[in-house]
């Protein structure tokens, strides 16, 4: 008898094992249902976090740069934006988090439900300003950027992280802003080796967010990148970083 419950013991643990290798399996090619899970293990006050401001440090952009590591792009891993996310979180009022983004940066916003029908948007990138209206010829006139490129962030370290973190960089507010659409067409996955916003005005923000998030979430910068945050940096040295006193 106690040999016959140690193999059906063992046989348990076989099934477990082999379950539980199953279901990382299907989370892994399926990243929505990873998020569902862990939307479902959030409790409201953490997602309310999503819709917060993000406010100034006392720390400066230029001396947290030099806590980043410098080296090259890796490439080896092949990028899928999925392997970050396939759909926007919910905060705790229900609503997806784009809205939670455009209702945060648009002004005069109007509202049917969750979804914001119109507002006003002070372009960071351009400068200018646009007359937000949903609709399937106007939307994509403003839309949400992630101030550090996914594949970008991919390539700079988050290849290496857990889908968790990865799913953390795609919804930070910190990471995420309401822009011009042709602009952010513009930049795709571009970094600031290659691409700054047009609006001058902005660059040192811009620069000083980078560095943020990249600090935040520990990526590195390339040498390319650096050489050109430094150079932004040197026009403004007192920039501050944004959204790290709190961590």
């Amino acid at each position: 008898m106690a040999k016959k419950s140690s193999v059906t013991r063992w046989r348990r643990v076989f099934v477990a094992a082999v379950m539980a290798l199953a279901f990382s399996a299907y989370l892994y090619f399926n990243p929505s249902a990873y998020q569902d899970a862990q939307l479902i293990s959030l409790n409201p006050s953490e997602i309310a976090l999503k819709e917060t401001q993000t406010t100034t440090d006392s720390r400066l952009a230029i001396e947290v740069l030099e806590n980043l590591a410098v080296k090259e792009k890796d490439t080896s891993a092949r990028y899928y934006r999925k392997l970050f996310y396939d759909s926007w979180s919910l905060t705790a009022d229900g609503c997806n988090l784009r809205e939670a983004i455009l209702k945060r940066d648009l002004q005069n916003v109007k509202l049917n439900g969750c979804k914001v029908q119109s507002g006003l948007l002070h372009d960071p990138y351009t400068g200018k300003d646009i007359n937000f209206v949903r609709g399937q010829d106007t939307s994509a006139a403003v839309q949400i950027d992630h101030v550090v490129a996914l594949s970008n962030a991919w390539a700079t370290g988050a290849f290496a992280f857990d889908q968790d973190t990865r799913y953390a960089i795609s919804q930070d507010p910190l990471n995420l802003i309401a822009v011009d659409g042709p602009a952010n067409q513009d930049k795709l996955d571009q970094d600031v080796s290659t691409w700054l916003p047009p609006n001058q005005a902005f660059r040192c923000q811009y620069v000083a967010r980078q560095i943020s998030i990249k600090y935040k979430y520990h990526l590195w910068v390339t040498p390319a990148e650096k050489a050109v945050m430094l150079e932004v940096l040197s026009l403004c040295p007192n920039e501050p970083t944004l959204g790290l006193d709190s961590q």
